[in-house]
């Protein structure tokens, strides 16, 4: 469905992000993009739905290609009426709207009025907190709330990709969970392929395909999500463990020797 094909990003025609990134969403899978803060992941995502254009960003080299169509000289509008949606870092909500008006602001593209009808039921049935608040002005949210109905946003574009980033940012461990297991069942039963950028990499490769990790720009390590979790670079340099299962001190690690580059 998506084919990254080594990019290369710059803002301002100076600064340098991506050097030479390349990834693949198939169609119907989640895939994780990981890695530490600053290494070029929310940009990637950027890239992906033209957003860089915004920011003075430009993909000097390379291509994306999301179903057979190159898309990375496009503008945002039309890549997002190609079927991707993205949920910004910080959810990013339209704070003076109500609820309902944020989520119907997602489907401000489409005609089919009662399919928007059906799909806004179909997002208070995975979110029902949302549901009893489609009233309430978002502004007023708790953070949680926030995240459901940015993520229910992007569902009314009815997408065939979406792009998560972060969407654990600044949530308790409980709903974090919740949060990941909606997103999975999403992918399943409205076969919307999903790349997610997220920092939390246990409970990402938790419902992930496929998993790439990222640092200063580049792609260091990918596999399937199964085999990323059980490598010791990931488990010690991503999750804080050693090999032995006890937490490892980052201030600790004097060289870093990548055990494995890319998984089978």
């Amino acid at each position: 469905m998506l084919q990254v094909n080594n990019i290369e990003v710059y803002y301002m025609g100076v600064i340098q992000v991506l050097r030479g990134v390349s990834l693949e969403v198939e169609d119907g899978k989640i895939v994780a993009l990981l890695g530490a803060n600053g290494g070029g992941k929310t940009t990637a995502l950027k890239a992906i739905s033209g957003m860089l254009k915004t920011e003075e960003g430009d993909v000097t080299n390379g291509s994306i290609v999301f179903n057979g169509q190159r898309i990375d000289k496009k503008n945002p509008e039309d890549i997002a009426a190609l079927g991707i949606s993205q949920v910004m870092e910080g959810r990013r909500v339209l704070g003076h709207l109500s609820v309902e008006e944020n989520l119907l602001i997602g489907a401000y593209r489409r005609k089919d009025r009662s399919g928007v009808k059906k799909d806004l039921e179909m997002v208070f049935d995975y979110f029902p907190k949302i549901k009893t608040l489609r009233r309430r002005t978002s502004g007023y949210l708790s953070g949680g709330e926030q995240q459901m109905m940015v993520i229910g946003r992007a569902l009314m574009a009815s997408p065939k990709l979406m792009l998560l980033d972060e969407p654990s940012l600044g949530l308790a461990p409980l709903l974090v969970q919740e949060i990941f297991d909606i997103t999975r069942r999403i992918n399943i039963e409205q076969k919307v392929s999903i790349l997610l950028v997220e920092q939390n990499v246990r409970a990402a490769l938790g419902i992930a395909h496929h998993g790439y990790v990222m640092e200063n720009g580049r792609i260091v390590m990918d596999g399937p999500a199964d085999k990323l979790k059980d490598n010791e670079d990931v488990k010690e340099f991503y999750m804080g463990l050693s090999a032995i299962g006890s937490q490892k001190s980052y201030h600790e690690v004097k060289h870093y020797r990548r055990r494995k580059r890319w998984l089978a």
